[in-house]
């Protein structure tokens, strides 16, 4: 996210700190005046927090690291606060949540939007700000403004606080329509939009950063009406206790800064996949590749791959920056995370020497565990795809694509099933559930693209400044339910 998007955040977080006496009182449901902590005393007497929420990128899903998302970070956080330890139940769609949080469990946290008028819960201060967007398919006359949507069909997700957003504006414009349904994500809406299914879909701001890498075809057209609150839910009638804890954790986390980095850490890199651009990379090879050169080599050695190879991994992981460190904490020239790198015995992921040997060995070991069936390119494709997502959602993708009829021993059928490991449809049916899918697939090919770059260089000898300009260009429903006009 730009300086400037992520100062706008800020700004709104810190008008909020100020309202929130005021928010609160507006927010409890008429008798609730329970002044005891009886809820409060329940968690603490059993020693954990069950949390309701779902599998998707900004709530919890299984990372390279292990569990994560934005909202799991704040739930492990706030469970530490209290004490206690965490119980997740993400078993669910958005529009599910609040249901089960009036029935059992104790907070939801699942993307909710704000809504004070809601029987049978209360929820906390807000969080994070959420800027409905308005979003539609490249080849359209662009949408730049109401008239625009003018008999375009349009989708978005039912109970996301999207569909809210809708039906306030056909009240001014009762010749609105749209579908909406419940049991997508993010990533499916912009998979219709681009497949011509839609024409357009509102959703967040943030979902369509963390997701526009994907889908290319999906253009930003306006953000829709005034932005909406996430929060926590947590069950009228138990008292205010944990209610209070929650908005005192969330104001520490606010006044300390730990929110805002958290911000950043999730919704201020959606870029970083991003090609880069040819020249870009020549001038790296130029001026950083030769120092590790020779580390390379002899980590190819050692491993059985071309060393050409484990530099374009590197530079895909680094930019071939020994002291690299990401948002979540991998770290090193081949960007170990801390458990791995302890399996390996690299006691230094900053010392380029023992990342390179690492990280050429981790690639071994995946390779090395993948079934006999893989073979040839197809079993390096999936190793390196394995060293970005994991082996477990890798094998999710396997699964995948002997349910749609492929080949799970072909990177060319399984590349196709990873980005549906960012839709309910299909990750709910896998062992580890949600993974960013679309992520492997471009992170293979670009180390494909630089591994053909640096062979080239290698085999002709030229000098880089030639090779610059010989470059090739590097640019590469029954689910819904139709909400007529209001006439």
């Amino acid at each position: 996210m730009p300086a400037p998007a992520i100062d706008h955040l800020r700004h709104h977080w810190r008008g909020y700190s100020c309202l929130a006496a005021t928010l609160l009182l507006s927010l409890l449901p008429s008798g609730f005046d329970t002044p005891d902590g009886e809820h409060l005393e329940g968690v603490l007497a059993r020693e954990f927090l069950t949390v309701h929420t779902r599998n998707a990128p900004m709530t919890y899903y299984e990372g390279r690291q292990g569990p994560t998302g934005f909202e799991y970070e704040l739930m492990h956080r706030f469970a530490d606060h209290l004490g206690v330890g965490l119980n997740l139940d993400a078993d669910h769609q958005i529009d599910e949540v609040l249901d089960a949080v009036r029935h059992s469990g104790d907070l939801g946290a699942a993307a909710l939007p704000l809504q004070p008028d809601t029987p049978g819960v209360i929820f906390s201060r807000p969080i994070l700000e959420l800027q409905p967007l308005l979003v539609y398919r490249r080849g359209l006359p662009p949408v730049e403004e109401l008239d625009d949507l003018e008999s375009l069909s349009i989708g978005t997700l039912r109970g996301a606080g999207t569909d809210r957003v809708l039906r306030e504006l056909q009240a001014e414009r009762p010749e609105l329509s749209w579908q909406e349904a419940s049991g997508i994500e993010a990533a499916e809406l912009l998979r219709r939009v681009e497949d011509g299914n839609l024409d357009a879909a509102v959703l967040y701001d943030h979902q369509f950063r963390l997701n526009r890498l994907f889908f290319p075809g999906v253009e930003r057209g306006f953000v829709l009406g005034k932005p909406l609150s996430m929060a926590w839910a947590l069950p009228s009638g138990g008292g205010l206790g944990l209610l209070n804890e929650a908005n005192r954790f969330l104001a520490d986390m606010l006044g300390s800064g730990e929110l805002d980095q958290l911000v950043a850490s999730y919704f201020g890199h959606d870029d970083y996949l991003e090609y880069v651009g040819a020249r870009t990379f020549i001038q790296h090879a130029h001026h950083r590749l030769p120092d590790y050169t020779e580390l390379f080599r002899q980590a190819a050695r050692d491993s059985g791959f071309d060393w050409k190879l484990l530099a374009a991994l590197g530079y895909q992981e680094s930019h071939w920056d020994p002291e690299a460190t990401s948002p979540t904490g991998v770290r090193g020239l081949m960007m170990l995370t801390l458990p791995t790198a302890g399996e390996l015995g690299v006691d230094d992921r900053l010392d380029p020497s023992q990342s390179i040997d690492g990280g050429a060995r981790y690639l071994r070991h995946l390779k090395d565990r993948l079934p006999e069936s893989i073979t040839g390119e197809d079993r390096l494709y999936m190793a390196m795809a394995a060293y970005n997502v994991g082996l477990g959602h890798l094998y999710d993708a396997r699964h995948i694509t002997e349910i749609r009829g492929g080949n799970p021993n072909l990177w060319s059928d399984v590349r196709e099933s990873l980005p549906l490991l960012q839709e309910s449809e299909w990750h709910s049916q896998t062992r580890h559930g949600y993974a960013r899918g679309g992520e492997p697939v471009i992170y293979v090919r670009n180390i494909r693209r630089y591994h053909e770059i640096l062979t080239y260089v290698d085999r002709t000898q030229q000098q880089f400044h030639q090779l610059n300009a010989r470059l090739p260009d590097m640019e590469e429903s029954d689910v819904f339910q139709i909400i007529p006009p209001n006439l």
